[in-house]
């Protein structure tokens, strides 16, 4: 198989970066695969960062550190280590496990197929299950989301679950949409789904089986002034492309 990159955002994650790279090394290794570890450290205020370049140094697989001197959100993140791959595919996953690394393979062989360029995890299709729901308030928070943008961006709406933290790109077209991308925060993920739209890229969705991480960083009710700011944004800036292709 060609080379897979790897890229794990992480936030004050000295408790679970360990098992983090651990798993994604042991995914790497025990299928054979030639690939790569990038962790962005998005401005962690804890030992994240130290600890990381010690586990980085036992595991077999070759892992990248890059810390970021500021906390400049996930989006930000997840950007910078999209841009340092070299991977054929690339991979993001939120830190946790909330996903086994080994179903990094389903999407890689929707794109391997040529069915598309993108594949996306999704929580919400058949043959997935969540193994370990969000707290309620997450849960309503996740609708009311789901319901503005669905409203206001209706061109996304054959997709079920935009915002699940575990996708798998074609490297070279990860590589040129993040690097027009222009958002830092949650919302990355829409401005990402909307550039590759527009550029006529196919995006197709595999299930899952996903575990709510009890110790998320994802604060929904801090970030909703943010959220609502950058879908303002995006509206200005795809108004066109929304337009001309609303179903």
């Amino acid at each position: 198989m060609s080379k897979l990159s790897i890229v794990i955002p992480v936030f004050n994650e000295q408790n679970k970066i360990s098992r983090d790279i651990l798993a994604a090394d042991q995914f790497l290794t025990s299928e054979g695969l030639a690939g790569e570890i990038i962790l962005v450290d998005d401005g962690s205020k804890d030992d994240t960062a130290k600890i990381a370049e010690k586990v980085a140094q036992t595991i077999q697989a070759e892992c990248v550190i890059e810390s970021l001197k500021e906390h400049r959100g996930k989006g930000f993140a997840v950007r910078t280590g999209i841009l340092k791959s070299r991977g054929d595919f690339v991979a993001f996953s939120d830190s946790g496990c909330c996903v086994p690394y080994e179903e990094i393979q389903l999407g890689v062989n929707l794109i391997s197929s040529g069915r598309c360029q993108i594949a996306h995890g999704s929580r919400k299709l058949a043959n997935g299950s969540i193994l370990q729901p969000q707290p309620l308030y997450r849960q309503v928070c996740s609708k009311i989301f789901h319901w503005f943008l669905i409203h206001d961006i209706k061109r996304v709406g054959n997709l079920t679950d935009t915002q699940c933290g575990f996708k798998v790109y074609r490297g070279d077209i990860a590589r040129e949409l993040y690097s027009s991308s222009q958002i830092d925060g949650f919302m990355f993920d829409v401005e990402i789904i909307l550039l590759a739209l527009s550029q006529g890229y196919n995006i197709l969705e595999f299930p899952v089986n996903w575990r709510c991480d009890p110790d998320s960083r994802l604060k929904p009710l801090h970030e909703s002034w943010r959220v609502f700011r950058d879908l303002v944004r995006l509206k200005k800036r795809f108004g066109k492309f929304l337009a001309d292709n609303t179903p």
